[in-house]
């Protein structure tokens, strides 16, 4: 006749993937930015296309830092250990 108010099944609650964290959506930005640069300036003939070396290096780094961050987030887990 009608709901006893209590439940037999637990409803599933299927979480969605989620998508990469924004911080290392801006590390990737930065990071592909600086290898363009790096090009650019050894194509020119400069040596300051290290500089951008190094930091698409740090940039790239922090990328998998931020996005394994995110996923271990949703996953419970840490990314230290």
């Amino acid at each position: 006749m009608g709901d006893t108010g209590c439940r037999t099944t637990t409803p599933s609650v299927r979480q969605e993937p989620t998508l990469m964290p924004r911080l290392a959506l801006y590390a990737l930005t930065v990071c592909v930015l600086a290898v363009a640069a790096a090009v650019v300036s050894f194509v020119q003939g400069s040596w300051l296309g290290i500089v951008w070396v190094l930091l698409a290096g740090l940039s790239s780094n922090m990328t998998w830092y931020y996005a394994r961050r995110g996923r271990d987030r949703d996953r419970g887990t840490s990314v230290t250990g």
